[in-house]
């Protein structure tokens, strides 16, 4: 059975030493009550419920699974006294405002606490997740009554919610979506439709479900400019709040998936179901938006979880494990054969979850702290920033997060070598969960699609200027360390080129238009490496500033340097692959593909 640990050291590296929360927390209006002493014992809590309450449901759960029968979900043994524990710690309010329940602390801590749950059980972790995103669009554009009536039982965690965009004949393109909207005479709406890849659209963990909805009214115009976000809970909810019948929706299958299980992933189908307008007519995806960009790092963070934890059962095994001798001479001559971890090919497998593992984390860090900037500054150019940069940042956050979780799960898997197919060592379930991260809230290509064609040529760059600028600065600060020369040097060069390439790609694209699908994926992948290795650099750089022991401060360094020797050159690849273009992709006919 894998072992979980809550990396808390590293964790409070990335996030006080490398990124500074604790002097943010102090000057953002509201933070002052995020000391270091209430982080640290926050996070010390989160950490014992993830070892001990979440982490030894996660094997049996997988195996188990969710049950349904008759419109019900069951979920497997155990989920529904972690979820009751859950919420009578607090933890389904600790970043939601005081005034509907939530002891608002800041989303840096909220990201942290994240990622220990995620690593402990990614399929639980699943039923609280889209909460945080319904209590979002309630929040910034419910009404009040909404927000009293709705949001308070979700911040309690008595209620759960859910994001229904997809459906049978439509994915990514909202467009197409067939889900009618009807108003009735009382004010209230009747929802017919159906939804699919719901997580968590039923179960058997709260006393609710709050499926906020995509759907059309009956005058709206075609496309995306016609969709609408309709309230619609499983038990039908007045406006003073008093909970009446089970509402016309019913949960009409759920899926049979490779990974997660343990997490109800279903088919929902709404029969006039009862609900209410949220935002304005037609204005749904602003709304819908709000959910899915704070469920697109979410799944960052899941990436980076499932990293974590595969790193951590394949360095024991790595230790552990006898196999062959050294090349150099036996190094534990005492033993048969020396353990996995002598051998090179294991060491740069271990490294390589090892660098992603502890630079995603501060990547993920960094962007839940533009979280708290963009929700708490009373400076308003500061605010526009951090919106800005977090646009840019979270299709990165997303994206790069989960595919390096699947190459370090296979990677792991690979260190485990037969075993790793066996379901007890656990590594085998790592690698299926994994797999999703990659494909919802967004595929990888839409990530790519999403930073190219919107944040970068639509909106100008804005959130890059402001990302290399960034990088700039902290370039020229440490131009004159010689501790840092070999990670300053080469990472000035990349953001300079970064800058000529997306110049050279907006040129290609006034052109031909396929210029910019041909080339979204290899610059997002270009992009995220850079990202990670100003991270990287970074981390060294606070590691020597701070008062962490030797063995920790050469142990950033020399994953710092493998990282720039090992990982970040394949931005040549891509780069080649970009300049490549669109005509390798487009000459063939489409018959010709057989």
């Amino acid at each position: 059975m894998s072992k979980y640990a809550a990396p808390l050291t590293d964790m409070r590296f990335a996030l006080f030493d490398v990124l500074g929360a604790e002097a943010l927390f102090a000057r953002l209006p509201g933070g002052d009550a995020a000391t270091r002493d209430v982080c640290d014992a926050v996070l010390d809590e989160a950490a014992r419920f993830a070892e001990q309450v979440l982490a030894p449901l996660n094997q049996s759960g997988d195996q188990e699974g969710c049950r349904f029968a008759g419109g019900v979900v069951t979920t497997p043994k155990g989920f529904k006294e972690a979820y009751a524990q859950f919420c009578d710690g607090g933890w389904a309010a600790l970043n939601a405002p005081e005034q509907y329940g939530g002891q608002h602390m800041p989303e840096g801590i909220g990201a942290v606490v994240k990622e220990m749950l995620d690593s402990a059980n990614l399929s639980w972790a699943n039923f609280p997740l889209l909460s945080h995103g319904a209590s979002e669009a309630l929040k910034q554009h419910g009404e009040e009554w909404q927000r009293e009536v709705f949001l308070k039982p979700i911040v309690s965690g008595r209620w759960t919610g859910t994001m229904c965009l997809t459906e049978p004949h439509c994915g990514t393109d909202l467009g197409l979506l067939k889900t009618k909207a009807e108003p009735a005479a009382d004010g209230t709406y009747r929802v017919s439709g159906t939804k699919i890849f719901i997580t968590a659209g039923e179960h058997d963990l709260t006393e609710n479900i709050v499926h906020l909805v995509l759907a059309r009214l009956p005058d709206a115009p075609p496309g995306t400019k016609g969709i609408s976000l309709f309230i619609v809970p499983k038990f039908k909810v007045a406006r003073d709040g008093s909970v009446g019948d089970r509402n016309t929706l019913a949960c009409g299958s759920i899926e049979h998936k490779m990974g997660i299980k343990a997490s109800s992933t279903c088919v929902m189908n709404f029969d006039g179901a009862e609900g209410y307008l949220i935002g304005q007519p037609n204005k749904g995806l602003n709304a819908m938006f709000t959910m899915m960009n704070t469920a697109r790092i979410a799944v960052g963070y899941q990436g980076l979880a499932l990293t974590e934890r595969a790193y951590q059962n394949s360095l024991a095994y790595a230790r552990d494990r006898l196999q062959m001798r050294s090349l150099s001479g036996p190094k534990r001559p005492d033993k048969p054969a020396d353990p996995l971890i002598v051998h090179p090919d294991i060491r740069r497998m271990l490294f390589t979850q090892k660098a992603f593992a502890e630079g995603g984390r501060v990547l993920g860090y960094y962007a839940a702290l533009l979280v708290d900037v963009i929700e708490r500054s009373d400076d308003a150019a500061e605010r526009q920033r951090a919106d800005e940069l977090l646009g840019f940042m979270t299709p990165i956050v997303k994206a790069m997060l989960t595919e390096t979780a699947q190459e370090s799960t296979y990677n792991a898997m690979q260190i485990f070598g037969g075993h790793g197919y066996i379901a007890e060592w656990g590594m085998e379930q790592f690698m299926r969960d994994a797999r999703i991260t990659t494909i919802y809230e967004g595929t990888t290509q839409i990530q790519a699609l999403d930073l190219l064609g919107r944040k970068i040529m639509q909106l100008q760059g804005a959130g890059l200027r402001h990302f290399v600028e960034e990088i700039s600065a902290f370039c020229q600060a440490q131009q004159a360390n010689p501790e840092l020369v070999e990670f300053i040097r080469p990472l000035a060069e990349l953001t300079q080129e970064w800058i000529a390439l997306t110049q050279e790609i907006g040129k290609k694209a006034m052109g031909d238009a396929e210029e910019l699908g041909a080339a979204a994926v290899d610059y997002l992948f270009y992009a995220g490496y850079i990202a990670l290795a100003y991270f990287w650099a970074r981390s060294v750089a606070a590691a020597d500033a701070s008062a962490h022991g030797a063995e920790f401060k050469q142990a950033k360094r020399l994953t710092a340097r493998f990282y720039y020797s090992r990982l970040l050159p394949r931005t040549r690849g891509h780069i080649a692959a970009i300049r490549a273009g669109a005509e390798s992709l487009m000459a063939m006919p489409d018959a010709l593909f057989g």
